[in-house]
């Protein structure tokens, strides 16, 4: 995380709060399924095919492959767009988002679904480092275990407060989490054109500061 300095840690931490924002609006659509948390979805997977429970095992699978073709477009677009350009990930998460967000107002929440689904795995293309992905943004159990090896390493000499950005990435996923379940409960699957909204703010953001990196400014 160090290597990305205090604006790409700014900008990791809001895309966690996004993602945690989403997968609650998501889960509650869902009916407890997970947009953006796979490990959740797996357990479910492995949970119902023990137990004979196929048409869960089976939405749980189709959502773990959805997330993994989001994740090919998101380090597609990546690659061609050149991994530094963060602007083309952000503008390919912000369609998704905007189509899954039509969708949902015109009655079609569980299809617009699909969308988010291919959305979450495009984000995690952010941050992406050679072909790698930089910084996990949809998932937080790397993150805790990175955290706490930081943390073990100022305790015996080692640098204070690298563990400091990983535990914001976990308070923006969870804090986000608990704004995306409250939009929901007030305003259903109409809470994610916010979401739409924040994404396309970090998108013109993002193409603003490229454009001033390529002239020099």
């Amino acid at each position: 995380m160090r290597d990305y300095g205090h604006r790409g840690v700014l900008l990791a931490a809001i895309l966690s709060a996004l993602a945690g924002y989403v997968d609650a609006v998501g889960f509650m659509t869902l009916g407890g399924f997970f947009v953006s948390f796979m490990s959740g979805n797996s357990t479910r997977l492995g949970v119902g095919l023990a137990t004979g429970r196929w048409d869960e095992a089976g939405i749980a699978a189709g959502l773990i492959v959805l997330f993994v073709v989001g994740v090919v477009i998101g380090g597609t677009v990546a690659r061609r767009a050149g991994e530094e350009r963060r602007s083309h990930v952000l503008a390919a998460e912000a369609l998704l988002l905007l189509i899954a967000a039509t969708l949902c107002t015109l009655g079609q929440p569980v299809v617009g679904m699909v969308a988010v689904v291919l959305a979450m795995g495009v984000e995690n293309a952010v941050f992406q480092k050679q072909g790698d992905v930089g910084v996990g943004l949809t998932y937080m159990t790397g993150t805790l275990v990175r955290m706490g090896q930081r943390i073990a390493t100022a305790l015996h000499g080692g640098a204070r407060w690298d563990w400091v950005p990983f535990l914001a990435l976990w308070i923006g996923l969870s804090g986000g989490g608990a704004l995306g379940a409250a939009s929901f409960l007030r305003f259903g699957v109409l809470a994610l054109w916010p979401a739409l909204g924040v994404v396309t703010v970090l998108m013109v953001r993002a193409a603003w500061i490229e454009r001033r990196v390529a002239q020099g400014i």
